[in-house]
């Protein structure tokens, strides 16, 4: 597996922990998995990593049967990183592997690890993230990125991961044959989120009464996310009680004072909790005291944080921007347009109608349980084996 950002770097977002979970359910099965990566500042970690040594080609670590190698960083423009020992590493052992399956664009360690791929015969499939369209950031360079490094790359492709139909849809229509695309969903850790914490504590942490209603948004701190849609909408909503948290880390220099300055204009900065990026355990202390779960983005090509809140039983309101949104309408949850009208519509018909409240409740269970990553392993182990053939075991 090739990825630009890997475990422990979770302020990277959510393709952190799924290509970490995938890595480590392909592993369970079997097979030898080896994530190459880059180097973001493990110094900073102060040896919290398990396992992890020096190898000739930067840090090594191995954790639940996943070797990771992190490559030497020399220099960085925002996500993209210059990582020289990506070549020496493929002339030395890239042909030890049957398959190469690549996370995300815009990087370079993809086309030169894809480069000896071609040499040397070996298939791979990429997984784009949501990426493919270039919607925000830099969209010329990158425009640049596909005419030139992401060309061959992307043509040379056994297959194309889709992660939900709304993805799937969109590469279909931008023109890659739909015997190359194929739709697997990001999963959950099911019993990461089988013990929650007790009820309270994170309310009694962030001053939150226990008697009003919590809803909650989880994301990166950027304009596509759509916490200032959020933020209108629960001002009308709920003028005088309830509270908002807005977790997640700034992803956009200056944007989460833009988030405080539009609770001050509406009166309920008061109500509104900026927390930071929460991980782990305050994470599910956060859901365990969450009464609804929003996220009105104006793009995702599934919604990782959704898919968790259900995980936890609790209701979502997304967008029909989210690719999740075929699992969640109706089931666990409600499906609405752009904008602060449908969002403030949703937030009044899931506090006042208890009925669809409590069947929303119930029906994350089944969600939940068709996003468990056991299945969505073994439909990715599927994959593999039909691009490598019935006599080519997946090792």
């Amino acid at each position: 597996m090739s990825v630009q950002f890997y475990f422990p770097f979770q302020d990277r977002g959510g393709p952190v922990l799924k290509v970490r979970a995938l890595a480590r359910g392909l592993a369970q099965r079997g097979h030898a998995v080896t994530v190459l990566t880059a180097d973001l500042g493990l110094r900073g970690f102060n040896g919290a990593l398990s396992g992890m040594n020096r190898s000739r080609w930067g840090w090594r670590s191995e954790m639940e049967g996943v070797e990771a190698i992190y490559l030497p960083t020399l220099g960085r423009y925002r996500a993209l990183t210059f990582n020289p020992r990506v070549v020496r590493f493929c002339g030395a052992h890239l042909r030890d592997f049957d398959l190469v399956h690549f996370y995300g664009l815009y990087d370079l360690l993809g086309p030169a690890v894809s480069y000896f791929c071609r040499r040397s015969g070996i298939p791979y499939v990429i997984e784009p993230l949501g990426m493919y369209r270039p919607i925000e950031r830099s969209v010329q360079l990158k425009h640049l990125w596909h005419r030139t490094l992401g060309g061959a790359f992307w043509r040379n492709a056994a297959r194309i991961v889709a992660t939900s139909e709304l993805e799937e849809q969109e590469l279909l229509d931008d023109g890659v044959p739909p015997g190359k695309v194929v739709v697997r969903y990001n999963g959950i850790d099911l019993e990461s989120f089988a013990s929650l914490p007790p009820r309270g504590g994170f309310r009694a942490k962030w001053s939150i009464s226990p008697r009003e209603p919590l809803i909650l948004f989880f994301g990166r701190l950027i304009p596509r996310k759509g916490a200032d849609t959020l933020i209108e909408a629960f001002s009308q909503t709920c003028p005088s009680t309830g509270f908002l948290v807005i977790a997640g880390p700034e992803g956009e220099s200056g944007y989460r004072a833009y988030l405080e300055k539009c609770a001050r204009e509406r009166g309920v900065e008061g109500r509104v909790r900026f927390t930071g990026a929460l991980y782990n355990d305050e994470k599910k202390a956060a859901l365990a005291d969450a009464d609804l779960f929003v996220l009105p983005s104006r793009y995702e090509n599934f919604a990782n944080a959704a898919a968790e809140a259900i995980a936890c039983g609790v209701p979502v309101i997304v967008t029909q921007s989210c690719g999740i949104r075929s699992l969640v309408n109706g089931r666990a949850g409600l499906v609405i347009g752009l904008g602060v009208a449908p969002l403030a519509e949703a937030l009044r018909k899931l506090m006042d109608d208890k009925a669809q409240y409590a069947a929303l409740r119930r029906g994350c269970r089944d969600v939940a349980d068709q996003l468990r990553w056991e299945r969505l392993t073994e439909q990715m182990e599927t994959y593999y084996q039909q691009i490598l053939g019935p006599t080519h075991a997946v090792n």
